[in-house]
């Protein structure tokens, strides 16, 4: 059985979480009407770092909680991953008791995330505007397809802002525009969210010149993606020459590429320096092309690669994958086995140094989720637990909101709230 065969729920365990005793967000509460990836994001990143996030689902007219739970195909994962280590509350915001209900619980919040299409959250009297004055210490995040301006009223998607915004033209090959392997606007989007938030928070609390006031912080996909392409339009600046797409540009480097070597296997394999060339070459005994005048620098050889690049593919197809990472590896040389994404569930860096941790899945089956990439003091702040099943906290948010028994079990058998 090979890595990419085992399925996640049969992987060793991770090594245990030791969390600092205190979470840096531990006391802070968010309150979220988010769904798909962008603003679930924000409230993970601030959950997985300890703030108690709570996940306000709607329920009634046809409506059965976050959407994101019931995706198949490319989209099963969004829940799970996005959702961790938060709380979530169904209530019925159509109806005065259930939006009365999710007011008191705002209230109580530092922190309400949003990622709907603009207008709906003011049509249930939930926009900024309106909830600012029944907290005034509230932060208020909106997630945007764009910030405010020409574009702000229409629809965006992640793969909509990448083809719009320069990504998809740089990661694929001339004529023939390529989305990025992954939601990179999304997630990033999220994740600046969480950054707005958090400096929001210094800025009311700072202990010398904190204000004392919440104030609304708005991220977007197409600014986002901007961001991200801002290298190669700074490329342009520079230079005066456009950046051509990843697969056909003119590189930095002389060899920074994929080879295809024994046994059809892939590697991808760079020398970026002329010290890294020397050493290249005397590991694998490439004594000729060391010697050769017309290889000496890097940019020599980045003009020579026409030429040069088919010589080193024949010499390196000799090698399986394997020797070329260990060799590559004793001498301190980058490489990368091209490896797929269900085959890091057995990655044994991760496993070491516990960049998985135990989760339960949607269906109630045991799985493995990927933490945050960061340490504090050391440690990566962990899995408190899994995503919620809908409402699974609706009772005890409810009891604490001021809802006898009574009040809550009317609730319930009003559908208005759901457990």
């Amino acid at each position: 059985m090979t890595a990419t065969d085992v399925p996640p729920a049969s992987l060793p365990p991770s090594p245990p979480q030791c969390l600092p005793q205190r979470l840096p967000y531990e006391g802070v509460r968010v309150v979220e009407f988010t769904h798909m990836v962008m603003g679930p994001t924000c409230g993970m990143v601030l959950a997985d770092l300890g703030a108690e996030v709570i996940k306000v689902e709607a329920i009634g007219h046809g409506r059965r909680g976050d959407a994101t739970r019931e995706l198949i195909g490319s989209g099963a994962g969004f829940f799970p991953m996005f959702n961790r280590n938060k709380k979530s509350l169904a209530l019925d915001l159509q109806t005065p008791e259930g939006l009365e209900a999710a007011l008191r619980l705002i209230a109580t919040a530092d922190i309400v995330s949003e990622n709907f299409k603009p207008g709906t959250m003011a049509k249930l009297g939930l926009d900024h505007a309106s909830l600012k004055a029944l907290n005034p210490r509230l932060i208020y995040v909106s997630h945007k397809g764009f910030l405010p301006g020409p574009y702000e009223h229409r629809t965006a998607l992640d793969e909509v802002v990448q083809m719009m915004g320069g990504l998809a033209y740089m990661t694929g090959r001339p004529g023939d525009p390529l989305r990025a392997g992954t939601s990179v606007n999304d997630i990033m989007g999220g994740m600046f969210g969480a950054i707005g938030a958090m400096a929001a928070l210094a800025q009311r609390d700072h202990p010398q010149h904190g204000t004392g006031r919440g104030q609304e912080i708005q991220s977007a996909l197409f600014e986002n993606n901007v961001f991200l392409v801002a290298q190669h339009m700074m490329q342009f600046a520079v230079t005066g020459q456009a950046a051509a797409p990843m697969p056909a540009r003119i590189s930095a480097w002389a060899v920074y590429d994929v080879f295809k070597v024994k046994d059809g296997e892939q590697i991808f394999l760079a020398v970026v320096s002329d010290s890294a060339w020397a050493i290249f070459c005397q590991a694998f005994g490439l004594s000729d092309l060391q010697a050769d005048e017309r290889l000496k620098t890097n940019n020599d050889r980045v003009r020579a690669r026409e030429w040069m690049m088919p010589l080193l593919r024949e010499r390196m197809a000799a090698y399986s994958a394997a020797e070329l990472s260990a060799i590559f590896e004793k001498n301190a040389l980058p490489f990368a086995p091209i490896t797929r994404p269900e085959a890091l569930f057995a990655d044994p860096h991760l496993l070491a140094t516990g960049g998985l941790a135990p989760i339960t899945l949607p269906d109630g089956r045991p799985g493995q989720t990927v933490l945050m990439p960061i340490t504090l003091d050391g440690q990566r702040p962990g899995i408190r637990a899994s995503a919620p099943r809908l409402g699974e906290h609706t009772q005890a948010l409810l009891a604490e909101l001021g809802y006898d028994e009574a009040a809550i079990a009317q609730l319930l058998a009003r559908g208005l709230a759901s457990d």
